[in-house]
């Protein structure tokens, strides 16, 4: 342990942002909770007890970040090996694979992050060229959506049966149960080392960046019970980020439990993701003569949704293209037929990324109580006129994507994630791509972002009372270097900048792009510093 849980901590002469107190300056923390919040002048009278006193010299206090969504064994490796994100051109990706592997002696090579859809080539590597890059090693490299990966001779040879299953392709990436079956087989061949070295890597990231706390997408298909149960191990004995464990698969209820997950859900895939073509849409691609892939049917989700809910544990699925999600909601509705749409909805079941929603399942969402679990983050890195999104479904369809401002005022809750290594953990950079969507009418306040981002992922686990700085609560926050600290005028979310403290609402960080992001001084997390710069 790095600090006894019953000291005392008095901090002052900075901005708390807490609902108690719009204009506190200074905030006391008693073990494990906020014991007060006020001004620097009412502090005086806890400075002589306090077992330390911080003084902030201006930074900002807020709830600490929670990322609703993330792989954290796969986002280690990427922070500790060959990550390809934002690579320009396939030949500088191939340079960087050829770089990597000549440094990595033996075993499975595994990095992530190509993109071909911003290379000006157009395509992945050939089969030919990823062997003659990585020297005949074994290799897994995922695209950034982490739904179709390239695989090298050597690993192919390493997976069983792998030409006979879905999504097998020759010479290019692999995805659907072909892709499954390679990424088992690389990830089977990470010694407990590396794994504990790469989940460790994501909490002490998650940490610097202000986040208190992770929910972890599992499954059959994306990691194994191994993989959680080991990374809730190594939470359990660190100071923190706390992580909660979602375990995605159908008749999972009884693994999710033995594992000590929240829940049965998460990445439970009803389709794939747009990027690689296995979203599952109604209307054919407008760059392929198809619709993509429907992993389950809308009676397989009513019978999970209704046996989680019988068991009184969250359901979730990953669900992107708006057919995906129309079975995700016609499911749901059958759950709630059996066994009641009160028990349903006090569930609170979720729906993972949510992106291709119209106004009748924005409604829907509504009526059946679910959480959207999404990632802004898509939409700054494949949003726009120029994106992968427009590739993939044309100008019209791309625009309706990721509707934050619809689902909010629908009254849907919203919880933001990351998805990492999709995009990557950056919770100030989640806040800025809501609120400056690429699509106007998408964009929500820089508030209402914050919230999702803090005490909406508190929510989407059930537990209202956390997130907030407020006597009582969870001492779980983080300490800012942020300059210019504004008010959002409800009526303009893009320009409504107000410095005025007759407001009476809390300033955040000016997020305007271009603008600095917050710098992270201080992480705590249950009132134990898990991170000082």
């Amino acid at each position: 342990m790095t600090e006894r849980t019953n000291r005392t901590v008095l901090l002052r002469g900075g901005n708390v942002y807490s609902p108690a107190d719009p204009f506190a300056t200074a905030m006391l923390v008693e073990g494990e909770q906020i014991a007060w919040v006020g001004s620097d002048g009412a502090a005086e009278a806890y400075a002589d007890t306090a077992d330390e006193v911080v003084e902030l010299a201006g930074a900002l206090v807020t709830p600490a970040f929670v990322d609703a969504h993330v792989h954290a064994t796969s986002t280690g490796l990427a922070l500790t090996g060959l990550d390809l994100t934002g690579c320009p051109t396939l030949p500088e990706a191939l340079d960087r694979i050829a770089a990597f592997a000549a440094g990595v002696p033996a075993g499975v090579l595994i990095g992530h992050g190509w993109d071909e859809s911003k290379w000006p080539q157009g395509r992945p590597p050939t089969l030919a060229e990823l062997d003659w890059a990585t020297g005949g090693a074994a290799v897994y490299l995922s695209r950034t959506d982490v739904h179709s990966a390239l695989a090298s001779t050597a690993l192919r040879a390493l997976t069983a049966g792998l030409a006979e299953l879905p999504g097998f392709h020759p010479d290019g990436p692999l995805s659907r149960d072909a892709h499954h079956a390679v990424r088992a087989a690389a990830l089977a061949h990470l010694t407990p080392e590396q794994r504990r070295a790469a989940q460790l890597a994501t909490l002490t990231r998650a940490a610097e960046l202000g986040i208190g706390a992770l929910h972890e997408c599992a499954g059959p298909q994306i990691s194994s019970e191994q993989d959680l149960a080991a990374l809730l191990a190594l939470a359990a004995e660190s100071d923190g980020p706390e992580v909660f464990g979602y375990w995605g698969e159908l008749d999972g209820i009884e693994t999710a439990r033995r594992l000590g997950a929240v829940g049965a859900g998460g990445d439970l895939f009803v389709d794939g993701a747009l990027g690689s073509h296995t979203a599952c849409l109604h209307a054919p691609y407008a760059d392929a003569a198809h619709t993509g892939t429907a992993y389950l049917s809308a009676e397989q989700v009513a019978d999970h949704v209704a046996a989680c809910t019988e068991a009184g544990l969250q359901a979730g699925f990953h669900a992107i293209g708006d057919a995906a999600i129309g079975a995700v909601l016609e499911g749901v509705r059958a759950a709630a037929d059996r066994v009641g749409l009160a028990r349903v909805k006090a569930a609170r079941h979720r729906v993972e990324h949510a992106e291709s929603l119209d106004d009748k399942a924005i409604a829907a969402f509504t009526e059946l109580g679910l959480t959207a679990s999404v990632q802004p983050a898509f939409d700054a890195a494949w949003g726009g006129p120029d994106g992968m999104y427009v590739q993939r479904l044309g100008a019209d369809r791309a625009a309706a994507l990721n509707p934050f401002a619809a689902l909010l005022r629908a009254g849907v809750p919203l919880a933001f994630g990351s998805d990492a290594p999709v995009t990557p953990l950056d919770p100030w950079g989640t806040v800025r791509a809501a609120a400056f969507h690429r699509t106007p009418e998408h964009r929500i306040s820089v508030r209402a972002a914050f919230t999702a981002h803090t005490r909406g992922g508190w929510r989407a686990l059930g537990r209202d009372q956390d997130g907030v700085l407020v006597p009582g609560a969870v001492a779980s926050f983080a300490v800012w270097d942020a300059a210019d600290l504004v008010v959002q005028a409800p009526d303009d979310r893009v320009a409504g900048w107000s410095t005025d403290p007759r407001s009476g609402t809390p300033g955040l960080p000016d997020l305007t792009p271009g603008h600095p992001l917050p710098g992270c001084l201080r992480t705590v997390v249950r009132g134990r510093t898990v991170f000082r710069a």
